[in-house]
Parts: structure tokens; C-alpha cells; sequence
């Protein structure tokens, strides 16, 4: 694709996006988890969590539970419980490649987010397993995310996208679905309405 500029320095990039008048934006990074971050830590119910492989190739991916699900265990750690789920393991696998993660939080109608990143480790632990059990399920494998660099985000991409405003919201499931791209891409003989079937059977039986 051509372009007029390509930016391919630090120097040229700061030039058009100069750091004066934006001290607390530099300033406001932690390298630990406050009571702030905790209280939003408590209050999120989704969470989505960057890993990468070792080609490079990046994986993000939503995770989400009742409110406070992922456990502060102290200022430089926190607990994310793994769910049943597709049996991809994205992240694990790239987490076994390389350490490095981030993970944003987000608070349903709330503009700002909070934005963790640290070294992650894959465990599995009784005690963990029991306190981050829901409804009586308890997750066989947790993360464990040492914390390395924590700030709040402005609400700058939420103002302008409009998300927490359903009245910009799109028509109830006129966007495509997973059943939708499993029809579009893999070669199976199965109708739209057998795979949207075999799906919501799956969120059935598996939520926990």
C-alpha cells in the first residue's frame, strides 16, 4: 500500500507527537497495583488479556465473570482463573513461549480502563482453584501475573465509539456470529441452524 510517510524512528515520531503538555500521561505509571486499581479490579467483569508467541504473532483474548472475578492476591500479583472454553489455548501456549502479558480492564459503562501488564505463569493450585470456584465449578488452571507496569487509560476511544450508548448499538444479532465464520471457513457438512445448535449447546452445558 503506498503511503505519503512511513515513521520509522523514535525521533521522527516524537516530532509530530511531541510529549509537552502531557506530563501526568508519562507520570502516572505504577509498578505495582494500588487501592485504586484494586477497587477497579473489583468492580470489572471482563477482562481482555494480550499474549505473545514466539514467531511474534500476537493473541488477544476476552475473558469475563461475575464482577472481581480476577483476585488481587497483593499489590504485585494477580490471580486470573481459567474457564471451560474451546480448548485452543491461545494464550497458554504463547505464555509457555514467552512470559510477557497485558491485560486490560474494563467496567461496563465506565469510560476509563485500566491497563496491567507484568510476566505470566501457568498454575494449577488447589487453594487457588477453591477460591475462584463459581457455582460450585472451580478452574483447573489459573494465571498468575506478577506485576510489572499498571495505569489507568483515559475514556478518550469510549466517548468516541459510543459503546456504553445502545441507542448507537447495531440491531440484535445483525452482526455475524461464530457459527456464521464456522460455515464460512471450514469445510463441514452442517447446515447454519445445526452449528448456531451445536454452539448454544455448548454455552449450556460449559459456561462452568
Amino acid at each position: 500500500m503506498a503511503v505519503d510517510e512511513e515513521i520509522t524512528s523514535l525521533a521522527r515520531l516524537r516530532e509530530l507527537m511531541p510529549t509537552e503538555g502531557f506530563v501526568n500521561t508519562f507520570l502516572k505509571v505504577s509498578d505495582r497495583l494500588n487501592d485504586v486499581a484494586r477497587d477497579f479490579i473489583a468492580k470489572s467483569p471482563i477482562i481482555i488479556l494480550a499474549t505473545k508467541a514466539a514467531d511474534g504473532l500476537i493473541d488477544v483474548s476476552p475473558k469475563g465473570d461475575p464482577a472481581g472475578f480476577v483476585e488481587v492476591y497483593d499489590d504485585k500479583t494477580l490471580i486470573i482463573p481459567d474457564r471451560l472454553g474451546n480448548h485452543r489455548v491461545d494464550g497458554f501456549q504463547n505464555i509457555l513461549q514467552d512470559p510477557n502479558v497485558a491485560v486490560l480492564f474494563i467496567v461496563p459503562g465506565h469510560g476509563d480502563t485500566l491497563r496491567v501488564a507484568g510476566k505470566a505463569r501457568i498454575v494449577r493450585d488447589e487453594a487457588v482453584s477453591r477460591r475462584l470456584a463459581v457455582n460450585g465449578k472451580a478452574p483447573l488452571l489459573a494465571l498468575v501475573v506478577e506485576v510489572e507496569e499498571a495505569f489507568m487509560h483515559c475514556s478518550k476511544a469510549f466517548l468516541r465509539s459510543r459503546l456504553w450508548h445502545p441507542e448507537g448499538w447495531p440491531a440484535r444479532k445483525s452482526a455475524p456470529t461464530l457459527a456464521d465464520w464456522v460455515i464460512a471457513t471450514v469445510e463441514r457438512d452442517q447446515t447454519l441452524a445445526e452449528v448456531e445448535e451445536d454452539h448454544g449447546e455448548d454455552e449450556r452445558k460449559r459456561l462452568y
